[in-house]
């Protein structure tokens, strides 16, 4: 009977002597403990226990002529896809503790994003902010993330608003590349691509190290609506194209540079994967594929065009014609190996291991070709001045973009790559494979994590507190400022007083000429960009009456020298002496400048209601239930060893 009921389970036929098998038992067991989280495949059919003639019910011990007792045991473990809970719980473990730690207050723009984030806390709907650059308009920028960042801001506070918003877009990424990737593979090779998307090196990168917000919010909303564009343009259903085209509009609305490049490196991959897609035993027609692809173009361009339109007025009336700022990313990576090392080496990490993979694999499966030139050029972009792609590809944009966010959006590309190389590795090599990518995951994620403190965005870490309260007192933010050795920590200070200043962070935004006419980025920075940012500091100086700049915070002493030549003189020193104040007289007090770029009331309300609204418009339609729907495995990694199979033998 033992027999006939392992044989209802669906078990295998196993060969073992005529003493018991617990130890066989205990294996079994151990292996099914492992399996918990999915981490060996289920079989498509699993095979019945074979009886032996010689074996009855009535007699399941009998023995044949050699004296062997034969008996069945099941001992293949089940497959399975790690469940979506278990990829969220891996992304609460590494992730939730590193931003309860408030680490990406360290990275490059974080600061940024809080200071805009700030302005709308108080100024919803006037998108003209007076705090940068003598004033600018907050329209040359998507709101949305710092939109957000406000709200939350109202419950916790401006800083954990910022953790909180970043740790659902970490979230958001998870399960975008889990639905992405099914268009490609099988759903274990989706989850373990999800999962991987939770250690992926380029994320932590941008989150703790570069502070991209902007950039890691906008991603993720994309790759969640991919399968809603695969749906409407292959079947035509009307949910998808609601669902997808409100998700495209907030994506939009969270960042420009992903809407006007990295969307074409996702969407044109899924479009032509209609075309060669034939699980349904035929293609989609030409006429429909067009008329589908063509109306989602047309009314996501349209939304897009109406909910960014104070953005797009801002764009053609005052164009980024400010000569180009270097920046390393887009530098020879060759020539140049420490900036090879912190813009290829730590957001890729241990991906780099599975280049060759991706491209025997992606070369072999017709239907993944599509994906694979997708991160063949977003991968060659992301080379930055290594290659001469980039300039090719983008044109002046090269100039002005930064490169990260290609090798990002190459390595999102990359992940249902990945998910098949692990199942493929753990098929075979089961236990030793899984402890192999663990390791490796978690020194990608480590490192990109660490490189925050190896290379931080400044070297000194100070509180600029004093600074603003000696601003913020005496009347002194009736003037202009500027600061020298800052960093970025102008951003806080900006945030922490009401003070204006000539200098900021977001060089698309700034119209004072003496700033646009020289490649220097931040003045507070200016000795780093050689002799053009310092010719635009002396400008700026040297017109202080212009635009009532009485106040120069000096942090770092080699900028004194150019001060005391200017007939500026020091008046007040902060932070025990590491801080000075420089003052000149007969400046009068700030007036208005820039007064052509305030966006007019209407354009402030626009920007007020319409990108928050796109976005609570995709979550509404997001959760309206759907029909589930099935499609086919497409891929099936080739395994060795597919059943583990133990035999004991006994005469």
């Amino acid at each position: 009977m033992r027999d006939l009921q392992a044989s209802k389970r669906g078990t295998q036929s196993v060969t073992t002597g005529s003493v018991d098998c617990k130890a066989l038992r205990f294996v079994k067991g151990l292996l099914r403990w492992l399996d918990c989280g999915g981490l060996y495949p289920r079989k498509a059919e699993r095979r019945r226990a074979v009886i032996q003639p010689e074996i009855r019910g009535s007699n399941p011990r009998p023995t044949n002529r050699k004296g062997v007792v034969q008996r069945t045991e099941s001992i293949a473990p089940t497959r399975g896809p790690i469940p979506l809970s278990m990829i969220f719980l891996a992304a609460f473990v590494v992730h939730l503790p590193l931003l309860l730690m408030k680490l990406p207050l360290k990275s490059y723009d974080a600061n940024f994003h809080i200071f805009f984030a700030s302005h709308y806390l108080h100024n919803w709907f006037d998108p003209w902010n007076p705090k940068w650059y003598a004033g600018f308009s907050q329209t040359t920028y998507p709101p949305l993330p710092q939109q957000w960042l406000a709200l939350v801001s109202r419950l916790i506070g401006l800083d954990m608003a910022y953790m909180a918003v970043q740790f659902i877009a970490i979230l958001l990424l998870a399960l975008g590349v889990y639905r992405f990737s099914m268009l490609w593979v099988d759903r274990r090779a989706a989850a373990f691509a999800a999962l991987a998307s939770v250690f992926l090196g380029s994320e932590c990168f941008l989150v703790y190290s570069a502070g991209q917000l902007s950039t890691t919010f906008a991603a993720p909303l994309y790759l969640n609506a991919l399968p809603y564009l695969f749906q409407w343009v292959r079947h035509g259903k009307w949910r998808s194209f609601l669902k997808g085209g409100a998700l495209f509009v907030a994506a939009a609305a969270a960042h420009h540079a992903t809407l006007l490049f990295g969307s074409f490196l996702f969407a044109v991959p899924v479009l032509a994967l209609v075309i060669f897609d034939r699980q349904d035993g035929e293609r989609v027609s030409i006429p429909a594929f067009l008329v589908r692809s063509g109306s989602i173009i047309l009314v996501v361009g349209a939304a897009v065009a109406v909910v960014l339109l104070p953005f797009w007025i801002a764009l053609i009336h005052y164009p980024v014609t400010q000569t180009p700022i270097p920046h390393p990313s887009r530098a020879n990576y060759i020539l140049s190996p420490q900036w090879g090392l912190n813009y290829f080496v730590v957001p890729y990490g241990a991906l780099i291991l599975a280049l060759p993979f991706i491209f025997l694999r992606g070369s072999s499966i017709a239907r993944l070709r599509p994906l694979l030139l997708g991160f063949w050029l977003a991968f060659l972009v992301g080379l930055g001045g290594t290659t001469p792609v980039g300039r090719l590809v983008l044109g002046r944009a090269f100039d002005v973009l930064t490169m990260e966010r290609f090798s990002y959006w190459a390595t999102l590309l990359a992940l249902p790559f990945v998910g098949l190389l692990a199942t493929t590795l753990i098929d075979r090599f089961q236990l030793r494979a899984v402890a192999g990518l663990t390791i490796a995951a978690g020194l990608t994620c480590a490192l990109a994590v660490s490189w925050a403190t190896y290379r931080p965005a400044d070297a000194a870490d100070f509180k600029v507190n004093a600074v603003a309260s000696w601003l913020n007192r005496d009347g002194h933010d009736r003037y202009r400022y500027v600061t020298l050795g800052f960093g970025n920590k102008i951003s806080r200070l900006a945030v922490l007083t009401n003070a204006s200043s000539v200098d900021g962070e977001w060089n698309s935004g700034r119209m004072l000429p003496e700033l646009t006419q020289f490649g220097g980025g931040a003045l507070t920075s200016s000795k780093y960009f050689g002799k053009p940012g310092l010719d635009a500091l002396s400008a700026i100086l040297h017109h202080a009456d212009r635009y009532g700049l009485k106040w120069v915070f000096v942090k770092d002493p080699y900028y004194e020298p150019l001060l005391v030549f200017g007939g500026w003189r020091r008046v007040d020193d902060l932070e025990d002496k590491t801080i000075t104040v420089w003052s000149k007289e007969d400046v009068p007090p700030a007036i208005a400048v820039n007064a052509p770029q305030i966006p007019p009331q209407w354009q402030g309300l626009l920007w007020g209601i319409l990108p928050i609204g796109s976005s609570i418009l995709a979550l509404v339609l997001v959760l309206i239930p759907e029909r589930r729907w099935h499609r086919q495995r497409v891929v099936e990694p080739s395994t060795a060893d597919e059943n583990l199979v133990l035999q004991r033998l006994a005469s």
